[in-house]
């Protein structure tokens, strides 16, 4: 079992950055990937971003140039630049293991127009 703690959310203004961090309780292993989702009310879970251990990434095409996904030990970071009003959601970290998903509780971001 792996637990993960968000932190880093809040409300920013159209065109600000803010930087999300995850750390996992345990140590991750060599073939995880770790990354960031978002989800709004009544809509599913999407890709934000991963990243794997050997540092190859995916982006969703909306974020790409603006947000950059890196990863230290257990902890893996997003940082959003540009932010626009669209990229309001919850974010949620996660790391895939095999068969396996974990999930952070989750944390606001709002980006005001």
């Amino acid at each position: 079992q792996v637990q993960l703690v968000e932190s880093g959310g809040g409300m920013v203004q159209h065109g600000g950055s803010l930087r999300l961090s995850c750390a996992a309780s345990r140590s991750i292993f060599s073939t995880d990937t770790m990354g960031w989702y978002r989800q709004l009310p009544g809509k599913q879970r999407e890709l934000v971003a991963r990243i794997t251990n050997g540092g190859s990434t995916n982006y969703a095409d909306s974020v790409k140039g603006r947000f950059t996904v890196s990863r230290v030990k257990n902890t893996v970071i997003l940082q959003m630049n540009d932010l626009k009003p669209e990229d309001s959601a919850v974010y949620y970290c996660n790391v895939h293991r095999g068969y396996f998903d974990y999930w952070g509780q989750g944390t606001q971001v709002t980006v005001s127009s």
